[in-house]
C-alpha cells in the first residue's frame, strides 16, 4: 500500500531532520578541532553529548509533526527555528543535570545555527524536488482495477487520475452488466463482469481494485472478496453510499466488528483534548481569583431584591443531555412564574424569548446583564464539563420545546459555551435565524485558533456593552 506523497516526504524529513542535528554537532566540534586548534580530547570530551542530541532530535521530530507547506516560506522557518531549538536546548538541560563541566556555549550556538540553516536548505529543496522534478517511471504507477462503469465509476476515474502524486494505470473495468463489455469507460475498456475476477487478477499486475458501484449491487460480490483475499489485493469502496453531504468518513474497529461512520460534525480528537487541557488551565485558576468577587457580587444581589443570589436553570446541553446552568440571579424571584403573563410581549422572532424592558428585572440585574458578570458563575458548569468556554450558548427548555426545523438542533451536536460568534457579533441585537446562522458557522468552522479569536474578541464586546441585555 502507497501513502501519499506529503506523508512519505513527511516521514523521510523527520528522518533527515534526525541526521541534520545530530551531523550538524558533530561537524562543528570537528571544525572546531580543525580550524580553532581545540584540543582533541576536549572535542571528544563534548562529542560524548552526541546520543543526548539525537535523542531529542528525535523528540522534535515526533513533537512537532512537521506539515508541508508549498505556500508560505514562514512556515518552515518556524520549523527549523523550533527543532533546532529543541534539540540543542534539550541537550543543554541534560548537560546540566549531569554536571557536565566546561561546556562551549560558543559551539552549541554554532551547531544551533547550522542546524537551522541546514534545515531550511534541505526542506526548500526536497520539496521543490519531490513535487516539481522527480517523475514517477510508468512502469511503477499504481495498477488500478474498477468494477462498475456507471457515471459514478467515471467521475472516480478521470478525479483519482488527475489527483494522484504516484500516477494511475487504469488496467480496465469490470462491470454486473455483461452487455457493457468491450465498451470504453473514459477510454479504459470494459473486459468483463465481477465473475471473472479470479482470472483477470491471476493473469494480471494489479495493485488495488476500487468498487465503484451502487449499494444495491454491492451484496453479490462476496466471490470478488474471496479472490481479492487468497491473492493480497487490496479492495477498496466509494464510500459515498448515502448522501450525506459534508460528512467526515471514518472507519473504526470494534471487537471483530467494523464501522463505517459519517459524522456531518468535524470532531478533531486531539484539538478537542487540547481544548478541554485549556478550559481546565483557565478556569481552576480563574474560579480561585474571582471567589472574593463572587462573595461581593452575591452579597450585592441578596441586598438589592429578596430570594437567592444566584440562579439555577435547566439548559440543554452536548446532544440535548439537561443539565442546570448557573449564574447570578439579575431577575425578581417570581420571573419564572410571571412569564406566562408577559409572553405576549416577546420581542424576539423565532423560539427565543426577549423584552428590552423586562420589568422583572431587578437594579442590579440590569447592570450585571449590560456588562455580563451574571454569567461568571458558568466558570462551574465550564470546570464540571457541561459547558465550554467557548460554544453555542445554552439555551432553555422553554426555547428548545418551540423549534420547528431539524437542523436548528444542530447546535447541540458540540458542547455549549460561555462565549459564542453570536456574543462578538451583535448579541441580542441579531435575529434568531441569524443567531442560528452563527452557531451552525461556528460548529461547521471550529478550530482551536477560532475559539481563541471569539475569546479575544469577546473582551471588548462586553465593554462596550455591544447588544447586551
Amino acid at each position: 500500500m502507497r501513502i501519499s506523497k506529503p506523508l512519505h516526504l513527511k516521514r523521510l524529513l523527520q528522518l533527515q531532520d534526525i541526521a541534520t542535528a545530530t551531523f550538524c554537532y558533530t561537524l562543528t566540534q570537528t571544525i572546531d578541532w580543525l580550524l580553532f586548534g581545540t584540543p582533541l580530547p576536549e572535542v571528544i570530551y563534548h562529542l560524548k553529548l552526541t546520543p543526548f542530541v539525537v535523542l531529542f532530535a528525535f523528540i522534535a521530530a515526533l513533537v512537532l509533526q512537521p506539515r508541508l507547506n508549498h505556500k508560505y516560506l514562514l512556515g518552515i522557518f518556524r520549523y527549523a527555528g523550533s527543532y533546532a531549538a529543541i534539540s540543542l536546548v534539550g541537550m543543554l538541560a541534560v548537560a546540566y543535570l549531569i554536571k557536565f563541566d566546561d561546556l562551549s556555549r560558543y559551539t552549541v550556538a554554532a551547531a544551533g545555527a547550522l542546524t537551522f540553516s541546514m534545515l531550511v536548505v534541505n526542506r526548500i529543496f526536497l520539496k521543490w524536488w519531490y513535487f516539481s522534478i522527480r517523475k514517477e517511471d510508468a512502469d511503477n504507477y499504481l495498477k488500478v482495477l474498477v468494477v462498475g462503469s456507471g457515471n459514478r465509476a467515471s467521475r472516480f476515474m478521470r478525479n483519482y487520475r488527475e489527483t494522484s502524486e504516484w500516477g494511475i494505470d487504469y488496467v480496465g473495468v469490470l462491470d454486473p452488466d455483461e452487455n457493457r463489455t468491450g465498451m470504453l469507460v473514459d477510454g479504459i475498456e470494459v473486459l468483463g463482469t465481477p465473475g471473472d475476477i479470479q482470472r483477470f487478477v491471476s493473469s494480471r499486475v494489479v495493485d488495488e481494485i476500487i468498487v465503484c458501484l451502487p449499494r444495491t449491487m454491492i451484496a453479490n460480490l462476496q466471490d470478488m472478496f474471496d479472490a481479492c483475499t487468497e491473492q493480497g489485493i487490496s479492495v477498496k469502496f466509494l464510500a459515498d453510499l448515502y448522501n450525506m453531504p459534508n460528512s467526515e468518513i471514518s472507519l473504526e474497529t470494534v471487537g471483530n466488528a467494523s464501522m463505517l461512520t459519517f459524522d456531518p460534525v468535524h470532531r478533531d480528537l486531539d484539538n478537542l483534548i487540547i481544548k478541554r487541557l485549556i478550559e481546565l488551565c483557565l478556569t481552576v485558576p480563574a474560579i480561585v481569583l474571582l471567589l472574593p468577587f463572587y462573595a461581593l457580587i452575591a452579597l450585592i444581589v441578596k441586598l438589592d431584591s429578596p430570594g437567592p443570589a444566584f440562579f439555577m436553570q435547566e439548559r440543554v446541553g452536548l446532544n440535548k443531555r439537561v443539565f442546570r446552568m448557573i449564574k447570578f440571579r439579575s431577575m425578581y424571584q417570581d420571573a419564572e412564574a410571571r412569564m406566562a403573563e408577559i409572553e405576549h410581549l416577546n420581542e424576539a422572532d423565532g423560539p427565543i424569548f426577549k423584552i428590552a424592558d423586562d420589568p422583572r428585572i431587578t437594579r442590579v440585574g440590569r447592570i450585571l446583564r449590560r456588562t455580563s458578570i451574571d454569567e461568571l458563575p458558568q466558570l462551574f458548569n465550564v470546570l464540571k464539563g457541561d459547558m465550554s468556554l467557548v460554544g453555542p450558548r445554552p439555551m432553555s427548555l422553554r426555547d428548545v420545546q418551540k423549534f420547528s426545523l431539524g437542523v436548528q438542533r444542530k447546535r447541540f451536536s458540540v458542547r455549549p459555551g460561555l462565549a459564542c460568534l453570536r456574543e462578538v457579533s451583535g448579541r441580542s441585537r441579531l435575529t434568531f435565524n441569524q443567531w442560528l446562522e452563527l452557531d451552525l458557522k461556528y460548529i461547521d468552522e471550529w478550530s482551536l485558533w477560532l475559539d481563541f479569536k471569539i475569546l479575544l474578541r469577546l473582551i471588548p464586546s462586553v465593554l462596550k456593552g455591544d447588544g447586551a441585555s
